[in-house]
């Protein structure tokens, strides 16, 4: 009889053994039909993958003059495993490293964290960036380092001294851009600020590839069926900038020793003329190689060169925002043009006092924007604020006061085509609620005069201008002004109007007009063209801040502009001159001898910073 222990261990060990040979079965199919790591190991033995990339776009200002182009370069590439009786020494010398920098830069590709696409079959950037002559050398001797490859790229060249805040610069792609974005690969470059960031995708291109056949012991053959598989590259789009790069390079001459910034932007198409960000630096610093040295260096300066203060610098606008207060003020039925009030050198009620310089009083609205009487728009924001008749309560009457701010361009970003824009601050009802708990008109008149709590950028400062000088709208503000092949991006052609009808400009234009011709900006005036303008002397901790807003001509205007000089004083200490010569510029194309000998009395003269952190 036989035993039924025997056969059923029989059946156990059949079964054992199918599921092992399942096993096997099942990771062979999965490690030859959907692994990618065995695949590309088994490609990469018989095929060389060849990445061509493309020409980066090149871009010119406004008028077609070149400002940045690119260079042939060279990258030494390495695959690991191919790697076979290397003499490292002569390996060494031949591109002029040491043997200390050849292990580091190894043991920097083989780690992972640093290094997340690492794979000893594909290629890995050793060395960035080795110039023509380096090329020359390294390549009569490549055939004595297996496992070494020259890569032809492109690298980014300045043709100006000017803008770079704008232009912005290339640099090597992190571990984070590359598992953002599968087009880019370890060692690829990528746009890191300016307009190289912005509009990367456009400029980019796409990478080519050259299928390349290898024998069995790895050695290139020639292209794989002919080049069937190949792929050219298509070059990236040029760009063309609204910049005038003779006005830039004359705003940042005016604005040596000097910190702050410069906004110009033509009304009628938001197009951005100039824009200057004091201090500055010369775009060659971001060039090649030298790239991280110089950034490491600049970052360390107490002054902040790489810091774009005409976007991302926010600032007390001062008596430039009393045209928004004016115009809110007659919209809203709070004044009319003949409204006066009274200034007994500045504000006096309840305790309350702002201070003011002498002038007539009282005044209507078109002499206090001439004289920029302090006591006029803060009589005018408390009358609006303790209006019980038009609003119920003093918080209903902040956020139809906030909501004209925000229409006007301010309190959030305009939505420029530039990396790191500031929203800067404009209080709302729930801000003063929070924060002062029961408050009035009086707990916050500073804002009425640009002070207190609000803050713009230079940026918004300029806009402004620009939505005066056309009367009710602004466009957004825009660096570029054309893309190859291409159009801008619709937001950045949209009309943006206000919360205040046309009509009510023609005053505040006025007021402007007379600040020129006899009030705080007659240094701006000019037999030339209508200037229209405005001063703001910004209080601060130490030294006032200088700041001028204005357009030209009145009437059809072409230029609106914001200077802002941190600790410059007055208004027309620096602000109205600066200002008055960038006009002069842009309309006649050039400066007289006169505005010249001024340009240059400007240019000399520095504000002692010291070496204070910001």
């Amino acid at each position: 009889m036989k035993s039924h222990v025997y056969e059923y261990r029989k059946f156990v060990l059949a079964g054992i053994a199918l599921t092992i040979v399942l096993c096997y079965i099942a990771r062979l199919a999965f490690l030859q039909l959907t692994s990618e790591e065995y695949k590309s190991r088994a490609n990469d033995n018989a095929f060389f993958n060849n990445i061509i990339f493309p020409a980066r776009g090149v871009i010119y200002d406004r008028n077609g003059e070149l400002l940045v182009y690119n260079q042939p370069a060279y990258d030494i590439m390495v695959i690991m495993r191919e790697i076979n009786h290397l003499d490292t020494l002569d390996f060494c010398n031949t591109i002029g490293i040491t043997k200390a920098q050849f292990d580091e830069r190894m043991e920097l590709i083989k780690d992972r964290k640093k290094n997340p696409g690492y794979s000893t079959y594909t290629q890995q950037l050793f060395l960035p960036q080795i110039c023509a002559e380096e090329y020359g050398v390294f390549q009569e001797k490549l055939f004595r380092f297996h496992g070494f490859y020259i890569r032809e790229r492109t690298i980014r060249r300045y043709a100006t001294d000017h803008g770079a805040h704008i232009l912005g610069d290339v640099a090597e792609v992190s571990p984070a851009d590359v598992e953002k974005d599968e087009y880019y690969s370890p060692g690829d470059f990528i746009g890191k600020q300016g307009v190289e960031r912005s509009y990367e995708q456009e400029l980019r291109g796409v990478k080519g590839v050259e299928v390349l056949l290898r024998d069995a012991r790895g050695r290139i053959q020639g292209n794989y069926r002919n080049g069937a598989f190949d792929r050219k590259p298509v070059p990236g789009k040029n760009l063309t900038l609204s910049i005038d790069t003779k006005l830039q390079a004359l705003g940042e001459r005016l604005m040596e020793g000097k910190m702050g910034s410069i906004v110009a932007i033509e009304p009628s198409t938001g197009e951005i003329l100039c824009m200057v960000s004091a201090p500055s630096y010369d775009p060659h610093r971001m060039e090649g190689k030298q790239r991280g040295a110089q950034m490491m260096e600049m970052q360390r300066d107490p002054m902040k060169p790489m810091l774009n203060r005409a976007i991302s610098g926010t600032y007390p606008p001062g008596s430039t925002f009393k045209i928004s207060q004016g115009l809110t003020f007659l919209q809203e039925g709070i004044i009319t043009t003949s409204t006066a009030y009274s200034c007994s050198h500045g504000f006096r009620f309840a305790g309350m006092k702002v201070g003011c310089h002498a002038h007539g009083s009282p005044l209507p609205l078109i002499p206090a924007i001439a004289t920029s009487c302090n006591s006029y728009f803060c009589w005018g924001l408390f009358q609006m604020l303790s209006n019980r008749n038009k609003y119920k309560t003093i918080q209903d009457a902040m956020t139809t006061w906030k909501d004209y701010m925000v229409s006007m361009g301010f309190g959030y970003k305009l939505g420029i085509d530039l990396p790191g824009e500031a929203r800067g601050m404009i209080p709302n009802a729930e801000y003063y609620d929070r924060r002062l708990g029961r408050w009035s008109g009086l707990s916050v008149i500073s804002i009425s005069i640009g002070q207190g709590e609000v803050t713009l950028t230079p940026l918004q400062i300029a806009n402004l201008g620009a939505t005066i000088a056309n009367r009710g709208y602004y466009i957004t503000p825009h660096v570029v002004k054309h893309v190859e092949g291409g159009h801008l991006a619709d937001s950045l052609l949209v009309k943006h109007h206000t919360k205040v009808e046309k009509k009510y400009y023609d005053a505040v234009v006025e007021g402007m007009r007379k600040a020129v011709l006899g009030g705080t900006c007659r240094g701006a005036n000019t037999p030339m063209y209508e200037v229209c303008g405005k001063t703001g002397t910004a209080q601060n901790r130490g030294h006032d801040h200088s700041a001028f807003m204005g357009f030209a001509p009145k009437d059809n205007p072409k230029i609106a502009i914001a200077v802002y000089v941190e600790n410059g004083g007055f208004g027309a200490h620096f602000g109205v001159p600066i200002g008055a010569l960038m006009m002069e510029q842009y309309i006649n194309g050039e400066l007289s001898p006169i505005s010249e000998a001024k340009a240059a009395t400007f240019q000399s003269r520095h504000i002692n910073y010291g070496t204070r952190e910001r």
